[in-house]
């Protein structure tokens, strides 16, 4: 199977990630990760990192190691500014809960100290969100930030703000579990009085995001911004027992994922008029 494919069902919602996906905060980021990893051992995780053997990839591995080495990112990670905090934290601790709920704790400490400036990934973000509200499409926002900083980082963007864009948003402290758990994604489809299914897309640019997508039982849009090639993506999504998870679709920016909405919506409209 093709991780490219076509979704099965076009969409009627949208719940669409924030961070790396929408808007980029990457400074505020690596500067809070860098403030949390000198403090695992303070913290009580350098013990909960994951043994070699654990980790999903030789890369994985790697990243996990140089982190129990030195208590800090590879430069080269810094430099390159693909991976979220997120994935940073499930790579180094796994399925452990508590390890992580300390990790992002710390971490919410670390980023209210550097909260601030917050510009579009793509220069034309609005109008393509705007595109899909007008395909009748509702938009929810999900973020494994905290409501503080969602709420600051939605009304400056663009020095405009996006409330007006997004019918719901839920954030990391509204739930008991931050992503790759569904609770976020199945927050807003209940604020949005929606039910999961095909036809809720969630787009996001980490394998958290797609994990999170599967467990909650609707389609997994990967927004690959970072640029990964086909190998590198079929390695992050390998499809296996252990790592079972792979995206619906792959979009390499919004104007893909408005044209594919667009073409969703055609098929759907063709099905119902043969059926007429």
């Amino acid at each position: 199977m093709s991780i490219l494919q076509l979704p099965t069902a076009d969409p009627c919602v949208i719940l669409i990630d924030w961070h790396a996906t929408l808007v980029d905060t990457h400074d505020a980021m690596y500067h809070a990760v860098d403030d949390v990893l000198p403090r695992l051992e303070e913290l009580g995780l350098l013990e909960h990192l994951l043994a070699p053997d654990q980790s999903k990839t030789v890369e994985d591995a790697k990243l996990v190691k140089y982190v129990r080495d030195n208590q800090a990112l590879h430069p080269r990670i810094v430099a390159e500014r693909k991976i979220s905090r997120t994935d940073i934290f499930e790579v180094l601790f796994g399925d452990n809960p508590d390890a992580k709920r300390r990790a992002h704790g710390a971490f919410d400490e670390s980023y209210r100290k550097y909260v601030g400036e917050v510009t579009p990934l793509e220069p034309d973000t609005r109008v393509n969100l705007q595109a899909l509200r007008e395909l009748d499409i509702t938009l929810g926002l999900i973020s494994n930030r905290n409501r503080e900083f969602m709420n600051h980082e939605l009304a400056i963007v663009d020095d405009t703000g996006w409330e007006d864009l997004f019918d719901a948003m839920t954030c990391g402290n509204d739930v008991p579990h931050r992503k790759p758990h569904p609770d976020l994604l199945l927050k807003a489809l209940e604020q949005l009085g929606r039910g999961a299914g095909e036809h809720v897309w969630y787009v996001g640019d980490s394998t958290t995001d797609v994990i999170a997508a599967k467990r909650a039982g609707v389609t997994a849009v990967f927004y690959n911004g970072a640029g990964w090639d086909q190998a590198w993506i079929d390695k992050i999504f390998p499809g296996t027992v252990r790592h079972p998870h792979r995206p619906d679709a792959v979009v390499d920016n919004l104007g893909e994922l408005v044209d594919l909405a667009r073409h969703m919506r055609a098929q759907h409209l063709r099905v119902e008029r043969s059926q007429d």
